[in-house]
């Protein structure tokens, strides 16, 4: 959809802050005291596989490109130490990134909005949940 690449870019944002953006959000989810060891259990020390494909995700999802092809649910299902309060959590910390590395105020709302659809999708996926998650306290 280039209505979506067009509002994306409106505010700052292209392929290169959503590459600068995950690289700062996935290096402080890993040194998180609560996400950090779910994600390491997961994923392990080599995270250049995991953050080409969460990248592609993230371009396909924000520019509604369809270019992201894997079903992410058989992955997600399989994650028992992810409880739902975790979710509150990384979208706690994926808005306090994007604060500190948005190009334009307007693009932390932008990306905050589909974040929460991530977090509320994976949710299903994962426990069969619609409701989104609370923030934590």
């Amino acid at each position: 959809m280039a209505e979506l690449r067009t509002r994306a870019n409106a505010v700052g944002v292209d392929e290169n802050y959503i590459t600068l953006l995950l690289d700062n959000f996935y290096s402080r989810v890993r040194r998180h005291e609560v996400l950090g060891p779910i994600f390491q259990d997961t994923i392990g020390n080599d995270w250049s596989e995991h953050l080409v494909i969460i990248k592609s995700f993230w371009v396909s999802f924000i520019f509604g490109d369809g270019s992201y092809k894997r079903d992410m649910g058989p992955i997600h299902k399989n994650l028992t130490d992810v409880k739902p309060e975790h979710f509150a959590i990384w979208l706690e910390l994926f808005r306090s990134t994007l604060e500190d590395t948005a190009p334009q105020p307007e693009a932390i709302e932008f990306f905050m909005a589909r974040a929460g659809r991530v977090a509320q999708g994976l949710q299903t996926i994962m426990y069969g949940r619609k409701k989104p998650p609370q923030s934590a306290p």
